[in-house]
């Protein structure tokens, strides 16, 4: 059954059951398939961003942040073997990742019924990571602290100067500033803020990851440029030379090649910006637009990605047969929302992609009594992924996992527990004392995994 617009808010909890909706129960989404052939792949926008420069490391350094401890026990619970972490403030020394590993997923000593989880590798966007790997002045990153002084170059766009007025507002801002974030190449109060990082149980091919950070938007053909609508010219929002140093991916566009027994499994991870906080011109709603379009792309085949080329200047999209999975947080939802219409219906609606359509007893919830702007949505609620403000958005489907057709999916769901179920006060209502998203998850069964 599904929930017609509308018509949610008037049923209540109470009556969504009755009136025969699937609601998962608690144990569900940590329930693991008995086949050792089945890898759990999942996402997570784990809301681990703060304002400033090297906050997060400094919270998640004392080994009792309340935030992160929470996402840590939603980790735990779910024990995905692989996972995709969106807003992990970037940190050049890799301390924070470490610490997070270490002092939370690994720690016995944090409060919750589920056991500690290792990720032996991590992506980060500058190298592979291993927990043990630094020894005493190495930053795990490669070189030691003294050769590492100076940061190495940030893998993600946000908070990286243009040099350019791309707002339009008369002012090109000064970096740390409202202004600065906003003329970023990816919206940002410092450069990384918003990163991501992949941690996975498997090994990571590093030496064949690829990394689309300086793609530019202007050279995908097609590309939905914005328009200023106060000149009679088309698409010209952006002068030629802010095209000239604009990239498509608002943080970046990874392929994290995990090898899971023989087999390889492609991870793509992406963030694409928010389709809002702009004007008529609509600039980040297409920006968004594009930027799930550029994986419909790659992972079509053919003649589609012969314009694609990553940070190495290797051309062309994902070999045809090859095993993917797109994850990440897209800021689309494929009914409601302020996304350009069929935005995620390039990914959900392609012929290569499987989309598991993961839902959860909390989202019908929360959308039955928070009511707002969810009474009007169009979406079945079963399937929202975020808890945002009931006024605007409301509540969406956002987050993905969404696997290529050569993988069977052997389960999926959303971790958003019902009030009163168990691991509920880790999500808890608006405002979350984890984060806003939550973490979907999808099991696959890997050929030769064993």
């Amino acid at each position: 059954m599904r929930v017609q617009a509308g018509a949610l808010g008037a049923l209540g909890v109470a009556a969504v059951v009755a009136a025969g909706l699937a609601v998962p129960a608690a144990a569900e989404p940590t329930a693991r398939p008995d086949d050792r052939s089945t890898l759990r792949v999942a996402t997570f926008n784990a809301s681990l961003n703060r304002a400033a420069e090297g906050q997060l490391a400094a919270d998640l350094a004392t080994g009792a942040d309340p935030q992160a401890r929470a996402v840590a026990e939603i980790i735990r619970l779910t024990a995905p073997d692989v996972v995709l972490l969106n807003e992990f403030d970037h940190d050049p020394t890799g301390q924070a990742l470490r610490d997070f590993r270490e002092k939370y997923l690994q720690a016995s000593s944090v409060a919750g019924g589920a056991g500690p989880v290792e990720y032996p590798y991590a992506y980060t966007g500058l190298d592979e990571t291993r927990p043990g790997d630094a020894e005493a002045g190495d930053t795990g990153l490669g070189g030691t602290a003294a050769e590492d002084a100076a940061p190495p170059t940030v893998p993600f766009n946000t908070g990286v100067p243009s040099g350019h007025d791309l707002d339009n507002d008369g002012v090109v801002g000064t970096p740390g500033t409202p202004e600065g974030a906003s003329d970023g190449l990816g919206f940002g109060a410092f450069p990384g803020q918003y990163g991501m990082v992949v941690l996975s149980r498997y090994p990571i091919d590093t030496d064949r990851v690829r990394t689309f950070q300086n793609f530019l938007w202007r050279d995908m053909p097609g590309a939905l440029l914005p328009d200023d609508q106060a000149t009679p010219a088309a698409a010209d929002w952006y002068a030629p030379e802010e095209l000239d140093v604009l990239p498509l991916s608002s943080k970046s566009h990874w392929d994290v090649p995990v090898q899971v027994g023989n087999t390889t499994v492609h991870v793509l991870a992406a963030h694409p910006t928010p389709p809002s906080f702009d004007g008529p011109e609509d600039r980040n709603g297409r920006r968004n637009h594009d930027e799930i379009r550029f994986w419909a792309d790659y992972v079509s085949g053919g003649r589609t990605d012969d314009y694609i080329y990553d940070d190495e200047g290797r051309t062309g999209g994902l070999t045809p047969g090859a095993r993917f999975v797109v994850t990440g947080d897209y800021n689309a939802d494929p009914l409601d929302g302020d996304s350009v219409p069929g935005a995620i219906d390039q990914l959900l609606d392609h012929r290569r992609v499987r989309d598991p359509r993961p839902t959860s007893g909390g989202a019908i919830e929360a959308a039955a009594t928070q009511r707002g702007l969810n009474v009007a949505h169009r979406g079945d609620p079963a399937r929202d992924t975020a808890d945002f403000d009931d006024t605007a958005p409301g509540n969406l489907r956002v987050d993905y996992v969404l696997p290529s057709k050569n993988l069977q999916v052997r389960g999926a769901g959303v971790f958003w527990p019902m009030a009163d179920e168990p691991g509920s006060e880790l999500t808890g209502q608006f405002p979350s004392p984890s984060s806003d998203h939550r973490l979907v998850w999808v099991d696959v069964r890997v050929p030769g995994l064993r």
